[in-house]
């Protein structure tokens, strides 16, 4: 669940801060922050995104040196293990799914076959369900506009059709995202604009299958990122009933071969659109079936979060979570160059990298009063599951950690006059970090993009949706050097480039210049939380609020 601010596209979204809700008794620090190893750092990402490691995948030789290697330097830097029966590790059990070989895809569009290509004008997942293979013949089509059902905004792109049997086509994103304003908060994605909902969706509308149709714009990403991530090893969490969550396909299509579907049903794709941004779009059966043919390998296995802990020295049940997912996409398709290891450097070595150093800093300092647990989750890049696991399964109680402050890239590529966080969110701990920004010197800039869903897409949202007020840092866009028009700039050569690409390589002439006071401020944050005992909450308006509330009394 940034760009390059060393930040990742995907993870941005306009946040409101507080008001001045803290106190002065938030103020019970210890001592300033110690001097962070801008070389020790670089070595941790060199060392995690190298070709030995080969990409980090969950469930690869490459996730056992990963692990191995976090749970060792956590050792080295003085920490306690946090995991299961004392060890470094959390079990997290995972359905991991391949497609075997290359799956037959076919259309017939009016009267046209149209074979289709994996990773070209279409990428399939790997069910998910649990099931051996998928094997269907000339299903029926149907635009469903953006698939949103959302009762509490008058909703319904569904009006009663019956989807059984046939292949749900759904537009990404929210109906706002076009005009910039309507039900959905204008730009600000809702959870209705994630595929994550759209394939959820589709199965309890008891689809056959669902294709998200791809635009670069209301997606955040271009389609290089979907072709890596979605032809790739699927996981998920161990489910009772996997169908419930999931259809037998699930996969995304080029925007050209959805303009072509339209077409041939009689009806322009910007047209579509515009009448999908309508409460009154109606559901449109297209001229057009879909066959699929191919064989998955289904299995449960057992992948792993990595925890370390400072105890605390007056308050040690009290847990304040620094966390950073370890994993990335592994072994995939080539790119150009033939290079097939997709070694996620910035994504998100760069973030391991910083935990395991703000982990030397506290073992190496003052004992905090509360604890702090540092946290390596797995299977980020597969929907949030490691923390999504954590969240069910707390190795330390959700009611009385204070907070969490999650790094997806944290570094900047340069050093910044700013800083933000991954989505929008009204909290206490955001009116922290503000503050605590605006002592070194630096501001807070809401995210241009709130239409990219942000908030979703980082490993905060698990825990967040539990009521723990959490963060995920982002080292800001506007540019000592060039300001936030190069900022831009180089965060979109990112995007296009490295993001989720086997580009995303260490660099050893990366400008270092911002890390120093990333860490600074990451450290000063945990800091405060930790030799306080302030309870941040969320704003009276959040929907996290009431969550949180609820578990009041087990604090004390």
């Amino acid at each position: 669940m940034t760009s390059l601010t060393f930040r990742f596209p995907r993870k941005s979204l306009r946040t409101l801060a507080l008001g001045a809700l803290l106190s002065a008794s938030t103020a019970a620090l210890a001592a300033p922050a110690p001097k962070f190893d801008v070389a020790r750092i670089s070595n941790d990402i060199k060392t995690l995104s190298s070709d030995d490691f080969e990409g980090r995948g969950p469930a690869t030789p490459g996730e056992k040196k990963t692990i191995d290697y976090i749970a060792a330097q956590m050792k080295a830097a003085g920490l306690q293990p946090a995991g299961d029966k004392g060890s470094w590790f959390q079990s997290v059990p995972l359905r991991m799914s391949n497609i075997v070989g290359t799956p037959n895809l076919a259309m017939t569009i009016g009267s046209a076959a149209t074979p289709l290509s994996q990773g070209e004008q279409i990428a399939v997942r790997a069910a998910e369900t649990g099931q051996s293979s998928v094997a269907f013949k000339d299903l029926p089509l149907v635009f469903v506009g953006y698939g949103v059902k959302a009762p509490e905004r008058g909703w319904d792109d569904f009006k009663g059709v019956d989807l059984k049997g046939k292949i749900m086509v759904v537009l990404v994103n929210d109906p706002d995202f076009e005009g910039g304003e309507g039900d959905f908060g204008g730009k600000l994605m809702t959870y209705y604009g994630r595929w994550t909902y759209k394939y959820e969706e589709a199965a309890r509308q008891g689809a056959a299958g669902v294709l998200v149709v791809h635009e670069s714009a209301p997606a955040s990403y271009g389609w290089a990122t979907v072709k890596n991530s979605d032809t790739n090893t699927m996981f998920d969490i161990v489910r009772a009933d996997p169908k419930a969550a999931h259809t037998q396909m699930e996969g995304w299509i080029q925007k050209d071969l959805a303009a072509q579907l339209l077409k041939a049903s009689g009806i322009d794709f910007e047209a579509a659109k515009a009448a999908a941004r309508k409460k009154d779009f109606q559901p449109i059966p297209l001229k057009a079936t879909m066959s699929a043919d191919y064989a998955v390998k289904s299995d449960i296995i057992t992948s792993y979060n990595v925890a370390g802990l400072v105890r605390g020295s007056k308050y040690p049940d009290e847990t304040v979570i620094y966390s950073a997912h370890w994993d990335h996409l592994g072994v995939g398709l080539p790119d150009a160059k033939g290079d097939r290891i997709y070694n996620g450097a910035l994504d998100n070595a760069s973030g391991t990298a910083a935990l395991l150093e703000l982990a030397r800093s506290y073992a190496g300092g003052p004992p905090p009063q509360r604890s702090v647990l540092f946290l390596a989750v797995t299977a980020e890049e597969k929907g949030l599951l490691g923390s999504e696991f954590y969240a069910d399964n707390p190795l330390r109680p959700l009611a009385t950690t204070a907070g969490v402050i999650n790094m997806d890239g944290p570094f900047a590529i340069e050093k910044t006059t700013d800083f933000s966080i991954s989505g929008a969110a009204k909290l206490d701990l955001l009116t922290m970090l503000t503050e605590e920004g605006g002592k070194l010197g630096r501001h807070y800039t809401p995210d241009s993009r709130p239409e990219a869903g942000s908030f979703y897409r980082s490993d905060h949202f698990p825990m967040a949706k539990r009521g723990v007020p959490a963060i995920s840092y982002d080292a800001g866009n506007e540019l000592v050097n060039g300001g936030a028009a190069r900022g831009k700039e180089l965060a979109d050569i990112y995007t296009r480039d490295r993001y989720h690409q086997p580009a995303d390589e260490y660099d050893a002439s990366w400008n270092t210049s911002s890390w120093v006071g990333d860490m600074t401020l990451l450290y000063n944050l945990g800091n405060r939380l930790a030799n306080g005992h302030v309870w941040p909450n969320w704003s009276q308006d959040s929907e996290f609020r009431a969550t949180r509330d609820a578990t009041a009394a087990q604090r004390p």
